[in-house]
């Protein structure tokens, strides 16, 4: 018969071995998500959450990760500044969570940033493009490009593909991104040998654009990049047009959202814009991902989505490769990800974290998203 004595220490062992894994034992591995699931960016968020979910689905019904199921708690910013500060906070000291996924925007990844990175826990966004999101400390990552390479393949889309070769800039002094996009959009055009004739600015949440659309239109220019989210995108070609400026119009992944197309209509015809990923992609990883997706939510995948769902399954790969969730095993595990094979390509993070990625351009043709051509490296 077991003293108590020797019973307690029976106890203690088998304690201690479920946690050796750094998970009490047979609890569920708690993920964060922070999304715009309502407000201005609603579509945005929306689409994030249905490529997170389909990831912890997926995760959850082979097994889950160390042998534990994967728990999604999403928080709401409401597509505010300032909520995400809020809620990521709230992620990490009331809810425990081991890494937090989002956000999709620059802006409020970068309000959440610094909080994760002072807590020591892992963030990963889908698709802050920003230059100076990962800067903010060693325990921020992305899967998706960044500005500078974004604004170099529409510079070089629109010089070497539209011939393209005087240009005015319409974007938000508001948001890092569109100020960042606008300036390495600038850079690359003029090195290849066009001129940038007029920049305008814009504030978010502006929704008249007559008066820069006007000076625009009067500069006599052969095409517009505006570095900006759907919204104001799909305003400004309505305007554009209305003034009779019929010269190209050139975007970013902000524009890549259903509203772009049922705010603009006709207005959006012809349009061009950078993505991270085409669900028209032929190739089998991206053509059995898209499948797969469309059985479980009724419709194709697309970039924000496909994103989404790559940094779940990154996530899911570095926690299984640390073998704990310890947060600083976890961290290394996610900085040494090499060649991983996601939806939106293969993923290797380098020195500040950031992935190599090609890039696709979209056009909008007949009322839908029409890919054109790849843009690697």
């Amino acid at each position: 018969m077991f003293t108590r004595s020797v019973f307690q220490v029976l106890c203690a062992a088998l304690l201690a071995l479920s946690l050796s894994n750094g998970l009490p034992a047979q609890e569920p591995i708690k993920i964060g998500e922070f999304a715009s699931l309502t407000g201005k960016e609603a579509t945005y968020g929306q689409t994030v959450h249905k490529g997170t979910l389909f990831a912890i689905e997926e995760i959850n019904a082979a097994g889950g990760v160390l042998g534990r199921k994967l728990e999604l708690i999403t928080e709401d910013n409401q597509s505010k500044a300032g909520e995400s500060a809020t809620v990521v906070k709230k992620l990490i000291s009331r809810d425990k969570v081991v890494a937090v996924l989002g956000e999709l925007t620059s802006g409020r990844t970068l309000e959440a940033a610094p909080i994760c990175q002072a807590a020591k826990i892992p963030l990963i966004s889908p698709g802050a493009t920003n230059v100076s999101v990962t800067a903010k400390g060693n325990y921020i990552f992305r899967v998706c490009f960044i500005d500078d390479f974004q604004g170099t393949v529409m510079a070089k889309f629109a010089y070497d593909s539209l011939k393209l070769h005087r240009v005015a800039i319409l974007s938000s002094a508001s948001s890092a991104q569109s100020v960042g996009l606008a300036k390495y959009f600038r850079e690359r055009f003029t090195a290849a040998g066009g001129t940038v004739v007029l920049e305008q600015k814009y504030g978010e949440g502006d929704k008249d654009f007559r008066a820069q659309l006007t000076a625009i239109k009067a500069a006599g220019v052969e095409g517009v990049f505006v570095p900006g989210y759907y919204t104001e995108a799909a305003l400004i070609s309505k305007q554009a047009r209305d003034l009779g400026l019929t010269v190209p119009l050139l975007g970013v992944d902000g524009w890549e959202s259903s509203e772009l197309i049922s705010i603009g209509g006709a207005a959006v015809e012809g349009a061009y814009f950078s993505t991270h990923y085409s669900a028209e992609n032929q190739a089998p990883g991206v053509a059995a991902f898209n499948a797969r997706f469309r059985s479980r939510w009724g419709h194709d995948s697309d970039a924000l989505s496909a994103l989404a769902y790559d940094a779940a399954m990154v996530l899911a790969d570095a926690i299984k490769r640390a073998g704990t969730t310890e947060s600083a095993k976890l961290r290394d595990a996610l900085a040494g990800t090499k060649d991983y094979a996601g939806a939106t390509g293969k993923i290797t993070f380098d020195a500040q974290r950031n992935p190599t990625k090609s890039a696709v351009v979209l056009t909008v043709k007949n009322g839908r998203f029409s890919f054109l051509q790849d843009v690697n490296p």
